[in-house]
């Protein structure tokens, strides 16, 4: 196993040499800052395991640190303990409030701070093996695509369709994180789809249509065991349940659908239409468009949705948002 790093942060050497002293006997390795600026470049530069934070520091003070740390994606994970002398509840709270995970007091009791950082670490390794677990299902449901260059770029296209929609819609952050990824990882379950039938260029037999079909729920099947892609499961599996309750797996209808399959779905019905096909060139976005209102009257879709998705796509910077690396929405309007 890795020597976990840990990044020590105070504006005092001594401290420093101190920290360093309680640990001479652990397989760690230690980075070190003196003040708030230097830990942040230290963070980007080295991705530590764990900073053991000082709270009093010029220009930058800990709290400060803390926050930007856990306000950014790629750091958020990284465990912080604040060692600090200020003992009273409001220093505490806020603390808290900036995302701390643990806070040792000065005068530093040794055996507390040197349980804790262990304790921390082990959950750091945990949260990385689930890290990376998750990223080889997402380069998997990639491969899926990759299969078949008329669908390239569809699940990028569709998670940022997604997103934007889900924004528009005023869904929370979580709900539009679980669309993007959804988008992504909508039809992993075409792995278990024999290639022959995944791949046949002309209309599928009614028996390699229901093989097809199978596809949400093996792709559930193949998630579920991730926690952390527990908010994405209805999408794969209900991506393909239609307003009227003409879809499957379940047949679902209306509200029964969870609203963030309905916006995949949306979304995934529009981007097959607009794209070739070895059976047939892709059709304009008027004429895509002229199909899903057909299909919106007859009740195959939410109304209301779909409404919001043709005014998504009246957006003068609409194609170069979808077609741009999947991004997050925050700043889109």
């Amino acid at each position: 196993m890795p020597k976990a790093t840990i990044l020590i942060v105070d504006d005092m050497p001594e401290n420093i040499d101190l920290i360093k002293t309680v640990f001479i006997n652990e397989s760690y390795s230690f980075i070190t800052a003196h003040n708030g600026h230097e830990a942040i470049k230290c963070v980007e530069k080295h991705a530590p395991d764990l900073v053991l934070l000082d709270v009093v520091m010029p220009e930058m003070d800990g709290f400060e640190v803390c926050s930007r740390l856990k306000n950014k994606k790629e750091t958020m994970l990284i465990p912080v303990v604040m060692v600090t002398g200020l003992d009273d509840h409001k220093s505490r709270l806020k603390g808290i409030e900036a995302g701390v995970d643990d806070f040792i007091s000065k005068p530093i009791n040794i055996i507390e701070l040197k349980a804790r950082v262990a304790s921390l670490l082990r959950i750091k390794r945990y949260t990385d093996q689930l890290e990376y677990a998750e990223r080889i299902i997402f380069s998997l449901a990639l491969t899926v695509e990759a299969k078949d260059h008329y669908t390239q770029g569809h699940c990028n296209r569709l998670a940022n369709y997604s997103q934007l929609l889900a924004k528009r819609i005023g869904l929370s952050e979580e709900d539009i994180n679980s669309v993007r990824r959804g988008g992504i990882l909508h039809d992993i379950g075409k792995l278990a789809i024999q290639d022959e039938i995944l791949l046949k260029p002309g209309p599928l037999t009614p028996e390699e249509y229901e093989v097809i079909k199978k596809h949400p729920e093996e792709g559930e099947k193949i998630c579920k065991p991730l926690k952390t892609l527990e908010s994405v499961l209805p999408v794969i599996r209900y991506h393909q349940e239609r307003f009227d309750g003409s879809g499957y797996p379940d047949g679902l209808k209306g509200e029964d659908i969870p609203v963030t399959a309905r916006i995949v779905s949306l979304a995934d019905s529009f981007d097959a239409l607009t794209t070739v096909r070895p059976y047939r060139d892709a059709f304009t976005k008027r004429e895509a468009l002229r199909i899903m209102d057909s299909e919106a009257d007859a009740g195959r879709w939410d109304k209301h949705l779909y409404k919001e998705f043709k005014n998504l796509l009246e957006m003068d910077n609409i194609d170069f948002l979808v077609n741009s690396e999947v991004f997050e929405t925050r700043g889109v309007n």
